[in-house]
């Protein structure tokens, strides 16, 4: 039987970075539960509203696919977010009969306060690891979301 190899220092940063993840995404679900809770939402309307927030309006087709929901199941989600006075429907302009969502203010008020709590957990994560391996994961992200964009 071989022996096995020695880890590279790359695959050990590797390991750190999985690990990183896993607790990180751990406690940050367990902080976004507690807010969705209080705000009586869900992930999946979260998720929405956030998307929603960013792309301004949708039709009830964008939004169903968008979720890989059916129609019927994405109008519910609209519907409870509307009762709650963070979605609101309109019709567009050039056509009556299609039905758009937008978020309100109240909406983009949630999206915006649960975002930066988010945002506040991810520097405290951040700073509790060295300097440079925190320096060099966001230089690496940043190389890689311009990439994407």
């Amino acid at each position: 039987m071989p022996s096995p190899t020695p880890a590279s220092p790359q695959s050990k940063d590797h390991a750190k970075l999985a690990d990183f993840i896993l607790f990180s995404q751990r406690e940050f679900l367990l902080n976004l539960s507690r807010e969705l809770n209080r705000d009586n939402i869900s992930f999946a309307q979260f998720f929405l509203l956030s998307y929603l927030a960013s792309a301004k309006e949708l039709t009830m087709t964008d939004i169903a696919r968008k979720m890989s929901h059916s129609t019927a199941a994405a109008t519910g989600l609209v519907d409870r977010l509307e009762k709650l006075g963070y979605m609101e429907r309109t019709h567009a302009i050039d056509d009556r009969r299609k039905v758009m969502v937008r978020v309100t203010s109240k909406g983009l008020d949630l999206v915006s306060r649960i975002r930066g709590e988010l945002q506040s957990q991810i520097a405290d994560a951040m700073s509790e690891s060295a300097a440079p391996d925190a320096a060099s994961f966001l230089s690496s992200f940043r190389s890689r979301d311009a990439v994407v964009a």
